[in-house]
């Protein structure tokens, strides 16, 4: 709902600026959604003056004109207006500038002649009516001053969303309520007159005219009419288009104009009926019942429903109740005699009816909320009034008000007490009712901490203690009501660990660049001789789908290999050579007949493809079986598994791993699953001929070795020194081995801190079957700097246990030392 500023000051007063306002509502529940200055489009109007006028040598009625708009040149306008002459001080829009209608100026040649701008009237800038001419300011500007600074024009408008139980702030007076209620001091509305000019009432009695009966009134409680004669249509006056057209509605004539700003100011839907289009001058409010379809005011056709409200004249339906009225007795050009109808509807029945006819209206958003039922009259007074002095009318004495179900006032019953405790607050009972008699509500003291609070008909939101609480919290401020924490703290039930440790293996594997994927349950029965596993491998213990969704997928799976090999193969085909996925997921196995399956989670991943793109400064290599090697021993390390010890596989306990590049992943002597690159047959078992590398572990072995507690160790005081040994060794001894000897070495040894592999070497000169490693040992001590002198002779130990150990060689160039 759009809100103007200056619309609001005529029934508050208030000076507060329009950031603080927006804040204010919005904290009241009232969100405000923008805030626009309402004279934005005057941004690129300045004020001119002409200084000279010359007759348009290609046209009889325009002028081109020399213009001082600013800066130190003057600029060319052509212009129409008859009234241009040489000195005026006028408006003109420059290049760049928007006018009302999204009129967009330009610099261009009209009829031959360059024109740098337009010069305005008032009523293209929406300032006034007035058409005929340029409008012609006051002597003494200065050229190039903005014409909103000039004419010290301004206002705010506020787009305002609010929630479905808020209709009374559907209306301007309702949003001024709520301003008055957190200005200081809470200021009171000022109301517009709601009795009648006794000049304008006649002597006809509308009793004498008009009738009204309520069949339904469970539909409709209330429905007030009131009558004018010797109606002139005519175009609205200036302030009331304005004012329409502010808000986002568009004039119409003065009667529809006139219903449409006293509903937007009292949040009331009225409607005019042609009084000379309705038969037998009767006002009938009954159900569809037998009729079936009726024409509405757009022209549309709708179909009716039985228990659709319908307003009815004596022949025929006039109007879809609340919604919509009928083209059957529109206002038009001739119409002289107008009824006005104001009524309250059951908002249910307007709901219903409103999206059965798919028919959205300013009218049905507001009675479909919930208007004032105690303000039909108010606004049948106000807009009668408005006619009278507007449509040079007539009014006809008295007004109908038929009122079968008479709303009873809320009554509630509430207990200071009980408000503050459950606000957090402690609120005087006095300060209690200031707030709520600040928005209309009318209080009466009962005791020191009981009140009787009446409700407005207008707050149809508002009915039990709760409610109340509500609205002294929201107009006290939500900010100033103090944080408080419950006494007794919350202990939250921990994650399960198989949790935690899913959503760790997640970030840790994430942050390699791979990609999650899931698979499906079931597989292919075949799979097993796929992966061409030994006849007694438990991973033939496959359970059967009785009713498998496919013949792809009819038995449960044993491994997440298979789905890794067929994800692989699906990228491949849409040209995506370079994967590295993982999967956490249950693998099953089958029992007994009758007994459910076994079931393991496993942590599996592949890697296939190249390393890094191929770019100009790198070549394009492969990732090979040390590029998963290194993943792994970084995914444990993020773990904090230690102790990680990888060995060759050598039976065939995993015959789809090609041989020699397998291993075994242990720690602690605990096996955690293996690693390796997928053997050709298996590759070609799943149509594919690219090397691909794949790992496979066991949660529950992962999660029995995270660590329980973690430990924190001080940054080394004193530096290391470090020493290498190059030995050559049969190709068959794994380096595993190796650094395991050293490991056990280091145990005993507090000064040695870690070995590593640096260097590996196969080939000539070395013999056929050898190869030559390079390990650095890193010595470090906690209390001392080392000197060569205290780790030379470890050294020379360690590096005499591993030629001894493992039948090493020395290259010719070293010695132990």
């Amino acid at each position: 709902m759009k809100v103007s500023l200056s619309w609001l000051k005529e029934y508050i007063c208030v000076d507060l600026e329009p950031d603080v306002i927006a804040e204010k509502l919005t904290m009241a529940g009232l969100e405000v959604d923008a805030v626009e200055d309402k004279y934005d489009y005057l941004a690129n109007i300045v004020v001119a003056k002409v200084e000279d006028v010359k007759k348009h040598p290609n046209a009889d009625n325009l002028s081109v004109c020399s213009v001082h708009a600013g800066g130190d040149k003057l600029i060319q306008i052509v212009c129409g207006a008859p009234n241009v002459q040489k000195g005026m001080f006028v408006p003109c829009a420059l290049p760049g500038a928007v006018l009302p209608g999204d009129k967009k100026i330009k610099k261009g040649k009209i009829r031959g002649e360059i024109s740098c701008g337009m010069l305005c009237s008032a009523a293209e800038l929406r300032l006034n009516t007035d058409a005929s001419g340029i409008m012609v300011l006051e002597e003494g500007f200065l050229a190039g001053t903005p014409l909103e600074q000039a004419l010290k024009i301004s206002d705010t408008m506020f787009e305002i969303d609010l929630t479905p139980n808020r209709p009374d702030c559907l209306s301007i007076i309702g949003v001024a309520r709520e301003i008055g209620a957190f200005t200081e001091p809470r200021q009171k509305l000022m109301l517009p007159d709601y009795t009648l000019p006794k000049d304008k009432i006649g002597k006809k009695s509308i009793h004498d005219y008009a009738k009204v009966q309520i069949i339904d009134s469970d539909l409709c409680p209330r429905y007030s009419a009131g009558l004018l004669f010797d109606v002139k249509i005519k175009p609205s006056p200036f302030w009331l288009q304005e004012r329409l057209e502010t808000i986002g509605l568009t004039p119409i004539n003065n009667v529809v104009d006139i219903t449409n700003f006293v509903m937007m100011e009292m949040g009331q839907p009225l409607h005019a009926f042609d009084f000379d289009e309705v038969a037998k001058g009767k006002i009938i409010v009954r159900r569809a019942g037998n009729d079936t379809d009726f024409t509405t005011l757009d022209s549309k056709n709708h179909k009716l429903e039985s228990d659709m409200l319908m307003i009815c004249d004596g022949e025929r339906p006039v109007a879809l109740a609340g919604v919509m009225g009928g083209e059957n007795s529109e206002i038009s050009d001739s119409t002289t005699r107008v009824l006005v109808e104001s009524a309250y509807f059951n908002p249910i029945s307007i709901r219903k009816t409103a999206k059965k006819t798919n028919i959205a209206t300013d009218a049905s958003h507001r009675f479909e909320r919930g208007v004032d039922p105690d303000g039909t009259v108010k606004a049948l007074t106000r807009a009668v009034s408005l006619m009278a002095q507007l449509c040079d009318a007539t009014i006809a004495k008295d007004y109908i008000d038929e009122y079968p179900n008479k709303s009873v006032p809320v009554k509630i019953d509430l207990n200071t007490d009980v408000l503050n405790k459950r606000l957090g607050t402690d609120l005087s009972r006095d300060a209690i009712c200031e707030i709520l008699r600040s928005v209309e509500f009318d209080v009466e003291k009962i005791s020191d901490v009981h009140l009787k609070v009446g409700v407005p008909f207008f707050r149809v939101d508002v009915v039990r203690p709760e409610d109340l609480s509500e609205e002294v919290a929201r107009l006290w401020g939500y900010n100033n009501i103090k944080t408080s924490y419950p006494l007794v703290p919350a202990i939250g039930r921990p994650l399960d660990q198989k949790i935690v440790l899913r959503e760790n293996i997640r970030h840790i594997m994430t942050g390699f660049s791979f990609f999650e994927i899931i698979n499906y349950n079931f597989i292919n029965e075949n799979s097993c001789d796929r992966l061409n596993l030994l006849d007694n491998d438990k991973r033939r213990d496959v359970e059967t789908i009785l009713n498998p969704i496919s013949d792809q997928m009819s038995v449960l799976r044993t491994s997440l290999i298979p789905g890794l090999l067929e994800t692989m193969k699906i990228n491949i085909s849409q040209q995506v050579d370079t994967l590295k996925i993982f999967e956490i997921g249950k693998v099953f196995f089958a029992t007994q007949k009758g007994s459910l399956p076994e079931e393991k989670e496993m942590f599996a991943g592949l890697i296939t493809g190249s390393r890094s793109d191929q770019s100009w400064h790198s070549k394009k290599t492969r990732i090979d079986f040390f590029d998963l090697k290194g993943v792994i021993e970084g995914f444990f390390e993020g773990l904090m598994i230690k102790n990680l010890i990888f060995e060759k596989i050598e039976d065939e306990s995993c015959p789809y791993y090609k041989k020699g590049y397998a291993a075994v992943v242990n720690s602690n002597d605990t096996i955690l699953g293996t690693l390796g690159k997928i053997d050709e047959k298996a590759l070609k078992n799943y149509g594919l001929k690219q090397d691909a590398f794949v790992f496979d572990f066991s949660l529950k072995a992962i999660q029995d070795l995270l660590p329980r507690d973690i430990t924190a160790e001080l940054l080394p005081r004193f530096p290391s020194i470090s020493r290498d040994i190059t030995i050559i060794v049969d190709r068959s001894i794994t380096v595993g081995a190796i650094l395991k000897h050293v490991e056990l070495i280091s145990k005993k040894e507090s000064l040695i801190e870690k070995t590593f592999l640096f260097d590996a070497f196969e080939g000539l000169p070395l013999p056929e079957g050898k190869k030559s490693l390079s390990l650095r040992v890193v010595y470090r001590s906690a209390g001392k700097t080392l000197k060569e002198k205290n780790i030379k002779q470890l050294h020379v130990n360690i590096s005499q246990s591993i030629v001894d150990l493992f039948h090493a060689d020395l290259p010719d160039s070293q010695e132990i030392r």
